[in-house]
């Protein structure tokens, strides 16, 4: 099936699974997106089974092998980030805004749907996690309405039909991953690798954002992710990933797998994201790549 189709469709249906409903919704088609699901979920894994068989099962070894994601993982160090703290435009800053608004998958509750039946330790950190998402209690510091009330302060319109399907694509994943149990320690992986390499990449774009006039009120989500996100992922790697590891040995080589998928669909998301903004001004993709 063509991508854009098959993400489109699965983005809508992510969606229905995620909002409330009662038992009168309609369900018919629901196997069928089901198994369009797990096919994309299968093919995604096979993707990256080579590389996350040489994640160690020691769980400080592993945590270390974790780690080193941040510098050497698929995506790190993309020049589109400099590039849109330094030169883009407000309307190439709104564009990729929107893609990224459409695609946002929402942590807080793929983190509520991995943490269920996780062991103690490693729940109760999901658990700490999670209230950080949720604003502590507190509906303006939610971290949700944050990035939406930057959307509508740049007015970046999110469309799920008009967002490339590379962004789609990626929401897919950590939605498919989150719903079903048997890749629950994937999403532990997904998860906890967003807080890894998250840091440096909002930083820059809150650094873009600055450059372009946007008032720090509206710049929260990105310079709130900037520093938090170096405190989420030390505690993630101490309480989550190495007591997973040390319980479930078996375990370290799907959290590594997780961790690659998560990586490898934000470099695809990141690629495009460069050949669309970049495509007027192709100077800029030779100076820069």
């Amino acid at each position: 099936m063509d991508p854009a189709k098959l993400h489109l469709e699965l983005s809508l249906f992510a969606q229905r699974r995620l909002r409330p409903a009662l038992p009168d919704a309609p369900r018919s088609d629901d196997a069928r997106l089901r198994a369009l699901e797990a096919e994309f979920l299968q093919a995604e894994r096979a993707a990256v089974a080579a590389d996350a068989a040489h994640a160690p099962d020691e769980p400080q070894a592993f945590v270390e092998w974790f780690e080193s994601l941040r510098q050497i993982g698929p995506g790190q160090g993309d020049p589109l980030f400099p590039w849109l703290a330094e030169r883009a435009t407000l309307s190439q800053m709104r564009w990729f805004l929107a893609q990224e608004v459409a695609g946002e998958a929402g942590f807080d509750d793929l983190v509520a749907l991995t943490q269920v039946r996780m062991p103690v330790r490693a729940k109760l950190e999901l658990a700490r996690n999670y209230w950080d998402e949720m604003g502590r209690g507190r509906e303006a510091g939610m971290h949700g309405p944050l990035l939406a009330h930057l959307a509508q302060a740049v007015d970046a319109e999110a469309d799920l039909r008009t967002t490339v399907w590379e962004s789609l694509a990626l929401a897919n994943l950590l939605v498919g991953l989150a719903f079903d149990r048997r890749y629950a320690y994937h999403s532990v992986g997904a998860l906890g690798v967003i807080e890894l390499t998250a840091p440096g990449r909002v930083a820059l774009v809150d650094r873009g954002l600055a450059r372009l006039g946007v008032p720090r009120v509206a710049r929260r989500y990105f310079t709130l992710h900037a520093t938090l996100d170096v405190q989420h992922s030390a505690a993630w790697n101490r309480e989550v990933l190495a007591p997973l590891v040390s319980e479930v040995p078996r375990a370290a080589r799907a959290i590594a797998e997780g961790a690659l998928m998560r990586l490898r669909a934000g470099a695809r998301c990141f690629d495009r994201y460069r050949r669309e903004l970049w495509r007027s001004e192709p100077a800029q993709l030779s100076e820069l790549c």
